[in-house]
């Protein structure tokens, strides 16, 4: 059976590195790799010598099994795949209820990335968490570039510059990482969360827990958000300003799977912060935490420099790709037994991600 990795259409990672085309060999898949596949990310063709055979598009598209890759395949590229072909990418099947249907109607089959259980059984192939630990890292220092001050506090001859503060709303991997991040840099941080078990990890990675009463919480969430009652929610908001309208910079992380990411920063806030604060939302391709916030681009709204960018962790090819083929190599393992596709709907973790399933119809 081949196993073959996509060149990524609007993406610098690629979804399997050499080494992870390494790992595999045991699997007796024969993998191929789509030339320039991983250039972007720094690994060559010639990197995959003897580990892959680099084959062009047409050919993965005639002849391959099973076809990997970051972001899903475009639809309109699907006839021209092999019948019977499965996909193998994060395809988000929660936003759009006809997805499956329209996959299985092509004579193709598909498992999704992101449907993977996130389950401590799970944790080796969670690629959502291991992009997230990125773009949390990658939030704080796109927020140091478009700060105008310094991030620690600093004591020099020409005088005493206080250290820079930092709110994170969400404290999940993206957030916690990003606090960590933050605190490196010497910046004095609160973070918020409306999940309780969220509060030892943020102090114990030295920043303040912002705690508002009466969250709803949901364990089985996966690390989304949880949506929450409208009297909280005004109390959330109020909170939330009062820090905000303090903030030298906010980074926003918070998620609700399959629904529009809920509203932390309105408009009126970010009209009370301070001229030269910077905001990265990392919600952006959901709608957004901030109201003002838009996918894919930096404004400016009175001052205040807004960057909605869900996609940050691209923004680190090399690592990024290296952690999500190591994700990558754990799942192929429970379904790849010999060479061939054996998906055991008996397994939890297959089952979450075959969500193509002819019983799931």
């Amino acid at each position: 059976m081949v196993l073959a990795v996509l060149k990524e259409a609007r993406d610098a990672r690629v979804a399997l590195t050499p080494d992870g085309a390494k790992k595999l060999a045991s699997t007796g898949l024969e993998i191929w790799v789509e030339s320039g596949a991983g250039a972007q990310a720094f690994f060559a063709d010639d990197t995959y010598s003897g580990l892959a055979q680099v084959v062009d598009r047409a050919r993965i598209f005639r002849e391959a099994d099973v076809l990997l890759s970051i972001d899903p395949l475009a639809e309109a590229e699907w006839p021209n795949l092999k019948a019977g072909a499965t996909m193998v990418a994060q395809f988000a099947p929660f936003t759009d209820a006809d997805l499956a249907g329209r996959i299985r109607a092509s004579g193709l089959q598909a498992l999704s990335l992101d449907m993977i259980p996130r389950t401590t059984l799970a944790q080796s192939m969670d690629v959502l968490s291991s992009m997230a630990s990125i773009a949390g890292y990658r939030a704080v220092l796109e927020a140091a570039r478009h700060l105008s001050r310094y991030f620690p506090m600093m004591i020099t001859a020409a005088g005493s510059v206080r250290p820079s503060k930092v709110l994170i709303l969400g404290a999940g991997v993206a957030g916690l990482q990003a606090v960590a991040t933050a605190r490196r840099l010497g910046a004095a941080v609160e973070a918020f969360d409306t999940r309780r078990a969220a509060k030892e990890e943020v102090e114990s990675l030295g920043a303040k827990f912002v705690e508002v009463e009466g969250a709803r919480d949901d364990t089985s969430a996966g690390g989304y958000a949880v949506e929450q009652s409208e009297e909280y929610l005004q109390r959330q908001r109020a909170e939330v300003q009062a820090r905000a309208v303090k903030a030298d910079v906010i980074i926003t992380t918070a998620q609700v799977r399959g629904r529009r990411a809920p509203i932390l920063v309105p408009a009126s806030t970010v009209a009370q912060m301070k001229p030269g604060s910077v905001i990265v939302d990392l919600a952006a391709s959901t709608g957004g935490n901030c109201e003002l916030t838009q996918d894919g681009q930096i404004i400016n709204h009175g001052g205040v420099t807004i960057i909605g960018d869900s996609d940050l962790a691209s923004g680190m090819p090399q690592d990024a790709s290296v952690m999500y083929s190591n994700n990558v190599v754990n799942f192929v393992k429970l379904w790849a037994v010999k060479g061939e596709l054996q998906l055991d709907l008996n397994n939890e973790i297959i089952r979450g991600a075959y969500f193509t399933a002819a019983d799931k119809a």
